[in-house]
């Protein structure tokens, strides 16, 4: 075993392994509650994203912040951002989720969305929260799609180029056309039909409102049934990418994993319905920042547990668990931390 690859301790309940009833099985627990203050932020280009921050906010302004990227049409009242956002602010830490463009309470008033290796909106928020709480502790966390992104995000911006002292990443498809290809093949396909509903009704919403800057009718954007049909006709021509290839390519953070200099935890299952099984054989090692973790078992953002004789969250736990860590032995980006002289 390389000295940057470990087995996860997740271990699934008796009768709960298979990893699609470890992916479905989220949405039928019991959520904790959370109260959430809304805030606007404008972007340079004149949209903007919806933060959600987790109420009450810790009172102390270098407390740590804990900042998290949600998956494909996820939210903030997605089951994994709901746990994770509950144990970073039952730590003390000052919780926030940026969603995506569009994946708020309101729509986006741009016609482009977001995608998988969309880095900006991101550096743009985390830039601000350095602003705001200069001598605070931040750590990242990017879910699936939002995993991808946030590992492309710090490998391109090296160790010292964000206001973070680690990222996590949760099931990131970090193979981006092998994980298209893994959604089109048995149950998977399930998934696939799913999110592209949700895709596609966002469209064909803005669609009905004006014409877009593709050629694409509502009736042909109703006969994509996959995601390489779905990124080759949509996702592709929106942001600036020739095709899906091309975007699966480009967008994959798999590559740069060999370059992430800040301290980085990935929490992959082996199972993982939306990836092929061999996903990190397929990729470069991971640079000596990085701790690879995987578990046999816990499908895709799934890895519920039981503890005492209840379900819950392992990825709740385990990232609790990292972020003390974290907040006992990491300085904040020393940049920022030093103060003036």
């Amino acid at each position: 075993m390389s000295r940057t690859l470990f087995s996860a301790d997740f271990c699934a309940p008796r009768g709960l392994g298979n990893r699609h009833v470890q992916t479905l099985l989220p949405r039928f627990l019991r959520l904790p509650p959370l109260a959430r203050e809304t805030e606007i932020i404008n972007l340079p280009d004149g949209d903007f994203v919806e933060l959600a921050w987790a109420q009450p906010a810790p009172t102390r302004a270098d407390a740590p912040v804990f900042v998290l990227f949600h998956g494909l049409e996820g939210s903030f009242d997605s089951p994994y951002a709901r746990e994770l956002m509950c144990a970073a602010s039952e730590m003390g830490w000052r919780a926030v989720l940026m969603h995506f463009r569009g994946c708020g309470q309101a729509p986006n008033r741009l016609a482009r969305a977001y995608h998988s290796g969309d880095t900006a909106d991101a550096y743009w928020v985390i830039g601000q929260l350095a602003l705001r709480y200069p001598r605070a502790i931040k750590v990242a966390a990017g879910v699936s799609l939002g995993g991808n992104m946030l590992l492309k995000l710090v490998a391109e911006q090296g160790g010292d180029g964000l206001d973070l002292a680690g990222a996590i990443a949760i099931s990131a498809p970090l193979d981006l056309a092998a994980s298209a290809d893994a959604l089109n093949r048995g149950f998977a396909r399930v998934y696939q039909r799913h999110l592209l509903h949700a895709l596609k009704r966002k469209v064909a919403t803005k669609l009905a409102a004006g014409p877009l800057p593709i050629t694409l009718s509502a009736r042909q954007l109703a006969g994509l049934e996959t995601f390489w049909a779905y990124d080759n006709a949509v996702t592709a021509p929106l942001h600036g990418f020739q095709s899906a290839s091309d975007y699966y390519r480009r967008a994959s953070a798999g590559r740069l994993l060999g370059d992430i200099e800040l301290p980085t935890l990935i929490l992959h299952a082996a199972d993982d319905p939306f990836m092929p099984a061999d996903l990190f054989s397929r990729l470069p090692a991971p640079g000596d920042a990085v701790r690879l973790e995987i578990a046999r078992q816990g499908g895709h953002v799934g890895f519920v547990e039981s503890c005492q004789g209840r379900l819950g969250s392992w990825l709740a736990r385990r990232v609790a668990w990292q972020l003390e860590c974290w907040a006992e032995h990491l300085v904040p980006h020393r940049s920022l931390a030093a103060g003036p002289n």
